[in-house]
């Protein structure tokens, strides 16, 4: 039976950096709900990079113009998350479709969290986002290719 990974107890609360002005915009332009849900997965990264030292410093940036999380460790794959008008009732978080992370996602969370494809996981704005389940899958991402060299 698979088993979730054990979470270090948070040690630090540092607030995560100012942000650049091309995100500055991007998160202004967010209709209030969104932008806060956003910022609350924005937070949730750095505070994840800063408790686990195989992360690292994060990065980030717009990436096709999306807010985007990288390690310049190495240690993970990309994240990105997003509101689109389309869809206005929810936020998206985006990994590398060659990875295996939605399949963990659907199998350790199904009813908790929903996945489109094989490189999204929904977050609706109706109600609170499932703190545990999302950190765990960014701390999934935010190690990847560092849990990998260790498989």
């Amino acid at each position: 039976m698979n088993q979730l990974p054990q979470t270090a107890a948070i040690n630090t609360k540092r607030p995560p950096p100012g942000l650049a002005v091309e995100l500055a915009a991007k998160f202004a332009a967010y209709p209030r709900k969104a932008g806060a849900a956003l910022m609350e997965v924005r937070g949730w990264i750095f505070e994840l990079a800063a408790n686990d030292p195989a992360i690292g410093k994060v990065t980030e940036t717009l990436k096709w113009g999306e807010p985007a999380w990288l390690t310049p460790s190495r240690s993970g794959t990309t994240i990105r998350a997003d509101w689109k008008s389309k869809t206005p009732g929810q936020i998206a978080i985006y990994v590398n479709c060659q990875t295996d992370l939605i399949d963990r996602v659907r199998s350790h969370f199904e009813g908790i969290l929903q996945c489109e494809g094989n490189r999204a996981i929904i977050l609706p704005l109706d109600r609170p986002l499932p703190e545990g389940p999302v950190k765990t899958v960014l701390g999934w991402a935010l190690t990847y290719h560092h849990d990998k060299r260790k498989r």
